[in-house]
């Protein structure tokens, strides 16, 4: 299939267009299918997709990109799947409108156009290391942030977690699922390597009877006993079936899960081994890694994502797609490194996990500061900047009238001090309604934490300039949070339809250049300012 860019824009003399009313001109000039025909259909470069295509021209030609990556965005925009953009396309005025297709005969999208290309995309991108999506939702973020005047010298940057569309596996239904869908897959080829004492692994109701039906064998049993099936089993297909993902999966269950034994057998992994986040969660996305943050469990990807802003609102620029292991420091770290060296100062204002000392000395480099600021859920209050601590900042040595506590004790869990005075030195101090401490029959309890009275005294010793700056810093910084949560409400990246992380990064991005346009869309309308710089 050849590359042919889609340059003949010129409207048919029977155009379904000026066959409109006024009044649905009228209509459709207020719709969001004007804002996307002029700003993001006009501005989706073709040619950053040019290497998915043969070079020859005398093969049959693509399908219109443009009207590929614009249906793409619609579909996020609308939260349709592929079937129903099709549909849209075919039977919407406005959908054609906003691709500029009103003077096909034909709508240039079939049931497989969708699928195809992004097989193209995710190849090319496994083989290259080249993502030919992000290219192109940069591209149109930037012909946004001109359009909405935003300057660039103010960003701010933060991450979210994205949950795989996948089930929680225990190790016994992990290990079966591997071994069974081997053993399957070895039966459909038309083998015969497969023992009659494996070939149960292949009835679908058996895997139901051995993980939850089967409560006479204790589940160690059961474990043990699918690791020596899979043990013997493998080196049985080894020859025929190593290239295939359902071999190698089920080896690397058995070499995540299991250890030497002795006597050359395997046994199940204890707690004392340890098992890195890495492993296996499910066969069903081998890319999926496990995280514990915040008090969640998560089984998925990352996402990072870099928002600049001004008075007039703010676009996501750029948005970066790993797995969830890494860190909120190793993403900005990358930023810096790409980014060129910068004539003017740039801020990128970000919470406290970005920073580091190796960040600030390269990002100082590009001329850029990162300005780390806490999103607490309260002011820190005022008196505890009055309290004395130890040396090492554990223990409470006196209160603001000078009393010793009865007791003081440093929480790790909770990074704070639980200290306690007698009931009568708090009963009436003049402080109380400022400690607000918890009154016992004959003690008061309070709870202080070192790192809140060291940001009270930091403040205290700012000037009302650097306060007002902090402030400001503060208010920027909060708005990021909205953008994880839209996209995760309004356009659902817990549930993408795709596994795996080249292929779940696509709808990532095409659903960045969805909200990018909202955005648009709200500035056109007069509704999108940022508060922070109006206040």
């Amino acid at each position: 299939m050849s590359f042919k860019l889609n340059e003949n824009q010129q409207l048919s003399l029977f155009d379904s267009l000026a066959f409109l009313s006024e009044r649905k001109q009228r209509m459709l000039e207020r719709s969001w299918a004007k804002a996307f025909s002029d700003h993001i259909f006009c501005n989706i470069d073709e040619s950053v997709f040019m290497p998915l295509y043969s070079e020859k021209s005398n093969s049959r030609p693509n399908a219109p990109i443009n009207v590929i990556v614009g249906a793409l965005i619609i579909k996020e925009l609308t939260r349709m799947t592929d079937d129903e953009i099709i549909d849209e396309c075919v039977f919407d005025f406005r959908f054609q409108y906003a691709l500029h297709t009103t003077s096909f005969e034909e709508q240039p999208l079939s049931d497989r156009t969708f699928s195809r290309f992004r097989e193209r995309n995710a190849a090319y991108e496994l083989t290259t290391g080249r993502d030919l999506i992000h290219e192109c939702v940069s591209g149109l973020s930037e012909k946004i942030r001109e359009f909405m005047d935003i300057d660039t010298s103010i960003r701010r940057m933060d991450s979210m977690m994205i949950e795989s569309n996948i089930r929680k596996m225990g190790r016994l239904e992990l290990l079966y699922t591997c071994l069974s869908n081997l053993v399957r897959a070895v039966m459909q080829g038309g083998s015969a390597t497969v023992p009659e004492g494996l070939r149960h692994y292949a009835d679908r109701d058996d895997r139901n009877r051995v993980i939850y039906h089967d409560k006479d064998t204790p589940q160690s049993e059961r474990i043990r006993k699918v690791i020596d099936d899979a043990v013997s089993f493998l080196p049985e297909c080894r020859e025929e079936y190593s290239d295939t993902d359902d071999y190698r999966l089920l080896a690397r269950a058995i070499d995540e899960q299991t250890k030497d034994g002795g006597d050359g057998q395997r046994i199940p992994k204890g707690k004392e081994d340890g098992m890195d986040s890495s492993v296996l969660q499910n066969p069903s996305d081998p890319d999926a890694t496990y995280r514990f943050k915040a008090g969640r469990r998560h089984r998925g990807y990352a996402a990072n994502i870099t928002e600049a802003v001004s008075e007039n609102g703010s676009v996501v620029m750029d948005y970066q797609y790993d797995v969830n292991t890494r860190s909120d420091e190793s993403f900005i770290r990358e930023t810096i490194e790409n980014s060129p060296v910068n004539d003017e100062a740039v801020a990128i204002i970000t919470d406290g996990a970005y920073s580091s000392s190796g960040t600030d000395r390269l990002a100082a480099v590009k001329n850029i500061g990162v300005l780390t600021t806490g999103l607490s859920g309260r002011k820190p209050r005022e008196i505890l900047s009055e309290f004395r601590l130890s040396g090492d900042g554990k223990d409470v040595v006196s209160c603001p009238e000078g009393h010793a506590p009865k007791s003081s004790s440093f929480i790790h869990q909770s990074g704070s001090i639980r200290v306690t005075f007698l009931r009568c030195e708090c009963e009436d101090c003049p402080h109380q309604a400022e400690c607000r401490p918890v009154l016992k029959k004959r003690t008061a309890r309070m709870f202080i934490s070192p790192s809140s009275r060291q940001k009270v005294l930091e403040r205290q010793g700012m000037s009302d300039e650097e306060k007002e700056t902090l402030s400001l810093i503060g208010r920027i910084r909060n708005g990021i949070e909205t953008v994880p949560s839209l996209i995760r409400n309004k356009y659902h990246v817990d549930r993408m339809p795709v596994r795996g992380k080249l292929r779940t990064k696509q709808f990532f991005g095409f659903k960045i250049a969805a909200l990018n346009f909202t955005k648009m869309l709200r500035s056109i309308r007069g509704k999108e300012l940022c508060r922070a710089f109006q206040d």
